[in-house]
């Protein structure tokens, strides 16, 4: 696909962005009146009229209420839906506004909404429009908040999300191209001053794109370092995925009573089904990124606070680390800890993860 920062993107471009979903029953398109999503609708209307047979496309707009025109850019894009013949609805995030984390309480909201478009629909996807520009903002933000690599993997092609899937057509396209896409097709779209409100961190890192594209870290960059490290996530997953089945494979070798062997993929009768146990020497033998995911899958499962940070995974290999190296005393390695509602604890060389007690019984096990 040409890749010309002002190029208008043509319709056989457009026939490869969205080729790969030409036979499901049904897609969302999330349209909120910017120049990106309006692109997306209007190029996913040009390509299913070329098709004899395809998707229903169905237009949503989320009104979230925050600006006194979201009602009218609502309206704008129902006409311009109607005018590409597609069905629209607007829905509205009703209720109370929360004072700070607006932005993300938002976003929740629209996806939760969207979502329920799309189930109403019969349609298996949720199309966005995000773009390439926002996938080197959200590299950027991840990198600043100290994520690790799955997090500076950044945004995905497609992704499950409130039980539907989730996908970015546009991520490897610039946001010049669809706004000169739209300009040459004449059509108008809206400009949303919050885009440009300093007052959230989005806009204050767009404001320092220039910038950093005069030193090299220009959007294409960035967004190619996202696809790198996701490269190097997905790699380092398939080694967790088989460091969980080898310690699952150990530990019913070393099990008499065929206790504690729930791991996933792998059944294992009389295995109780909200524990997951590793023994501990090899564990503590696999790199420490691995360690990591694997604690940290068994915590987001078994707990009821989750999702676990990062650091404070981290924080508990290294806790489990310093008791491993006592074990040269009379005494085996002890631990106990509490984490995202999830119960750790090192007993007689073996690493548990379970659900954790309720919390007037936790305290004094968190002490332990």
């Amino acid at each position: 696909m040409p890749d010309d920062e002002n190029s208008a993107i043509s319709a056989a471009d457009a026939k490869q962005l969205f080729a790969e979903w030409k036979a499901v029953p049904a897609l969302v398109l999330a349209v909120s009146g910017g120049p990106d999503s309006v692109a997306l609708m209007w190029l996913a209307a040009r390509w299913r009229r070329s098709l004899p047979r395809g998707p229903r496309l169905v237009a949503v707009t989320v009104d979230h209420g925050l600006r006194v025109e979201s009602a009218r850019e609502a309206n704008d894009v129902k006409r311009l839906a109607r005018s590409l013949d597609l069905a629209h609805h607007t829905l509205r995030w009703s209720g109370a506004k929360p004072k700070t984390g607006l932005p993300a309480a938002a976003r929740a909201a629209r996806y939760r909404l969207l979502a329920k478009a799309a189930r109403d629909h019969g349609a298996s996807h949720i199309l966005t429009a995000h773009t390439r520009d926002d996938q080197a903002e959200t590299l950027l933000m991840r990198m600043l908040r100290g994520s690790g690599i799955a997090g500076l993997a950044a945004m995905v092609r497609q992704t499950p999300r409130e039980g539907v899937m989730l996908a970015r057509p546009l991520l490897n396209i610039s946001k010049s191209q669809l706004v000169a896409t739209l300009k040459k097709a004449k059509i108008d779209f809206a400009d949303d001053p919050t885009n440009r409100d300093i007052h959230f961190t989005r806009p204050r890192l767009r404001a320092l794109m220039p910038a950093l594209a005069a030193e090299g870290g220009d959007a294409r960059n960035l967004a190619r370092l996202a696809s790198r490290l996701a490269r190097a996530n997905a790699a380092v997953e398939v080694l967790a995925d088989g460091a969980e089945r080898y310690l699952a494979l150990r530990d019913r070798d070393a099990s008499d009573a065929g206790q504690y062997r729930d791991i996933s993929n792998l059944e294992f009768s009389n295995a109780p089904m909200n524990v997951r146990v590793f023994d501990f020497e090899a564990f503590a033998a696999m790199p420490e990124e691995i360690q990591v995911r694997l604690l940290q899958r068994a915590i987001d499962r078994f707990g009821h606070e989750g999702p676990a940070e990062l650091g404070k995974v981290e924080a508990l290999v290294s806790a489990l680390a310093q008791a491993g190296a006592k074990k040269r005393g009379a005494a085996r390695p002890k631990l106990k800890q509490t984490l995202a509602g999830a119960l750790i604890s090192l007993v007689d060389g073996r690493i548990r993860v379970e659900p954790a007690p309720p919390r007037r019984q936790r305290n004094r096990a968190s002490q332990d």
